[in-house]
């Protein structure tokens, strides 16, 4: 009996000490959850996809950051801006990732972002020098159709045919957006005519541009707005080469995707690193083939074999950041009034 209590009482102390060991694992793995810096980045949905670069992204920067990186997606570009400027410096974000040069402007005025000190060696098809935002991406806007289409040559044609098209709301959408400004950049004050002209050709304008792209791949339209590298995706992912970005004569509107650090960010030293990642070849090598635009910095790797096919722009259009911003609601009117009729 005495051995029996004895052995209790071991029993009874082994399960304390087995109590107190569990408990202190627990305590000490809290900590470090807790010591785990959290680095916030807003972007857009499709960056964040299961086939966009942000799991990819997140996994290269998390090995060497010390850190969990969370993307916040908040709808496209320019839904992404509008939640910036809603929130000011209340906002979570420590970084904003894909606005683009038709938006900065505004962004820069809100007050909102920091200078980032990010050094680079850029491979863009325009001179960068931007104290504030960091250029990661880039590419042209195109109408994309399946390649047995006799596609338009530019917007006339486009206009005169019975072709149906989906674009993208540019009051929520960086590539709608964007052909607003490749309108106004082609046509100047023409612009309202061709828009009048095109209205009977859109078939629909969705919030944003994988809600569009997505209606074109189901058979709804016959081209969408989207960029001259999207048929690199089909080539590439999926061994089709059916689809095509039809080249217009007037040229094509650039766009250039940044990032930049907020003022309000709370781990602002990991925002900076993030951007100087964000120009590295870790980072720069996974955008061509998942967010399917040519990468802001060339890389040892280069681009994949199936951006050779794509289509050339014989001259590329772009309105600067000022002068975006500064007809932006003018070629908004002019686009709902259109639209409208």
């Amino acid at each position: 009996m005495e051995f029996f209590h004895t052995c209790h009482l071991c029993r009874n102390l082994e399960d304390a000490m087995k109590a107190l060991t569990l408990a202190a694992g627990l305590l000490i793995a809290t900590n470090v959850v807790a010591e785990t810096p959290v680095l916030t980045i807003y972007t857009y949905d499709s960056f964040v996809s299961d086939w966009g670069p942000g799991p990819l992204v997140e996994k290269a920067f998390e090995a060497q950051c010390g850190c969990d990186l969370q993307f916040v997606a908040t709808g496209d570009g320019a839904s992404l801006l509008a939640r910036l400027l809603l929130e000011g410096d209340r906002s979570e974000a420590d970084v904003v990732l894909g606005l683009d040069t038709n938006l900065t402007a505004t962004a820069a005025k809100s007050g909102l972002f920091s200078p980032h000190s990010v050094s680079a060696d850029y491979s863009l098809p325009i001179a960068w020098d931007d104290p504030v935002f960091v250029p990661y991406d880039w590419g042209y806007f195109a109408f994309v159709h399946n390649a047995t289409l006799a596609a338009p040559t530019d917007f006339r044609a486009l206009a005169a045919s019975d072709l149906k098209v989906v674009i993208q709301d540019p009051r929520s959408s960086t590539p709608g957006l964007g052909l607003l400004m490749w309108v106004k950049a082609a046509y100047g004050d023409d612009a309202p005519e061709i828009w009048s002209a095109l209205s009977d050709n859109i078939l629909t304008v969705t919030k944003g541009w994988s809600e569009a792209y997505g209606l074109f791949l189901s058979g709804e339209a016959d081209m969408v707005l989207s960029y001259t590298t999207s048929p690199a995706y089909h080539l590439i992912a999926e061994e089709d080469a059916g689809k095509s970005a039809a080249l217009f004569t007037e040229g094509h509107y650039l766009q250039v995707e940044v990032a930049a650090k907020l003022k309000s960010a709370k781990h602002p030293d990991l925002a900076d690193a993030f951007l100087q990642f964000m120009v590295s070849d870790a980072f720069q090598d996974i955008i061509p083939t998942t967010n399917w635009m040519y990468p802001a910095v060339t890389t040892q790797q280069g681009l994949p074999d199936g951006f050779s096919t794509l289509i050339q722009p014989e001259s590329a259009l772009l309105l600067s950041s000022d002068a975006a911003a500064n007809i932006r609601d003018e070629a908004l009117q002019e686009w709902l009034a259109a639209l409208s009729q």
